[in-house]
């Protein structure tokens, strides 16, 4: 759902929608292939779709005598390769690419409002899109949060995706030496602060708890112990246990209502398509 809305939002501001899937999760579970680009006919011309067949180098087994700190420590390291191996394969998908094109980064939860990009003044900028971040419903809101997510940048500047994904959503001054030096400290950021959405956990109970057990932050998850009566309570109840920049044992977070029209157009215009996945 959110990948066919996706093309239809970004359709007009797209050149080639890169699709990168792998066999295993972030987790390290073995997994199907879920994306059929023939569900996409009217698009099917501008994705470009590429397979991940093996785990990346450096992945480390995790040894069950070790503490259980040291234990959820190495399963995240070993989900940030593999987080990173996706992001970097995009690389072998722009060989037709010219120099001067734009590369923009985002998850497939991410929907940029493009508009407000103004890609003609780009030049050597590095943008990074401010975006609101929805839970659970199109227009429930966690305003504690804004998510830094969409980045953008000339093809002929970027040194890898995952060295745009960790680039400081900050302008540095001029006068910061140290920015001469760093892979992630930049006077040349741009933040656009209306730059879009990033639509989080718009599934059922279950498929929340199986991503949430098989994403980049795992770990965390399962020592927290959230299961799956908790992530049905928090949808009942529009509250975010588990959030971004929380400890998990922090006080739950109210999501607040968004109006349809602080969405993505082609949802306002398509209200029927989208009704379940509208809070009322």
């Amino acid at each position: 759902m959110l990948f066919d809305l996706r093309l239809n939002v970004l359709n007009n501001y797209v050149d080639k929608f890169i699709v990168i899937e792998a066999k295993h999760s972030h987790s390290g579970k073995k997994k199907k292939l879920n994306f059929n680009i023939d569900n996409y006919k009217n698009f099917k011309d501008k994705i470009i779709y590429k397979v991940i067949e093996n785990e990346p180098d450096g992945i480390k087994e995790i040894d069950s005598s070790d503490t259980a700190i040291n234990q959820s420590n190495q399963k995240r390291l070993n989900s940030l390769k593999r987080i990173e191996q996706s992001y970097d394969t995009a690389i072998e998908c722009l060989k037709d690419a010219n120099p001067d094109d734009i590369f923009c980064l985002n998850d497939s939860d991410e929907i940029p409002k493009y508009e407000n990009f103004n890609f003609k003044e780009i030049k050597n900028n590095l943008l990074i899109a401010k975006l609101k971040l929805c839970y659970f419903k199109f227009n429930l809101y966690y305003d504690l949060h804004p998510w830094l997510g969409t980045r953008a940048c000339k093809v002929k500047n970027l040194i890898s995706p995952t060295w745009l994904k960790y680039v400081k959503p900050k302008k540095y001054p001029f006068w910061r030496i140290d920015t001469f030096f760093s892979k992630t400290k930049y006077m040349n950021v741009r933040i656009i602060e209306d730059g879009g959405w990033h639509f989080s956990n718009l599934k059922t109970p279950e498929e929340i708890e199986d991503k949430m057990l098989n994403f980049g932050h795992h770990n965390e998850v399962e020592d927290s112990g959230i299961g799956l009566k908790d992530i049905k309570t928090m949808i009942s109840e529009k509250k975010v246990i588990f959030a971004h920049n929380r400890k998990p044992d922090d006080p739950s977070v109210n999501l607040s209502r968004l109006s349809v029209n602080e969405l993505p157009k082609y949802v306002s215009d398509n209200i029927k398509k989208y009704n379940d996945w509208l809070e009322k």
